[in-house]
């Protein structure tokens, strides 16, 4: 349905590369469920890809906050980046600025670290 190449032979071809800094697009997070995805096909290639790579960056507006997906792909203390908007309320703020590597809110000029 994510018109993404996945299963089986995708994971495989992902376990082979060794990648610098993977930007990875997220269906939801939460503090329980970390970065989540509904597709589990899609949730087994994410994972090969965040083991892949040597950083992992995830851009997240604030309508992620509080969605769980039926996989995990990662727990939030495996981005080293998480890349928000200025919508995220304070409370999910301190949440993830808690868990995440650095907490980028795009829009209001301070990064929470």
């Amino acid at each position: 349905p994510s018109d993404a190449l996945v299963g089986p032979v995708a994971v495989a071809a992902v376990r082979g590369l060794h990648v610098d800094t993977l930007f990875l697009g997220v269906h939801g997070m939460s503090v329980r469920a970390g970065f989540t995805t509904p597709n589990l096909l899609e949730a087994e290639t994410d994972r090969a890809l965040v083991a892949s790579a040597h950083r992992l960056v995830v851009p997240a507006d604030h309508t992620k906050w509080g969605t769980v997906g039926i996989s995990t792909i990662a727990e939030l203390s495996e981005a080293h980046v998480l890349i928000t908007d200025a919508g995220l309320g304070r409370q999910a703020r301190e949440e993830l600025a808690a868990r995440v590597g650095e907490l980028v809110v795009a829009g209001d000029g301070t990064p929470d670290r």
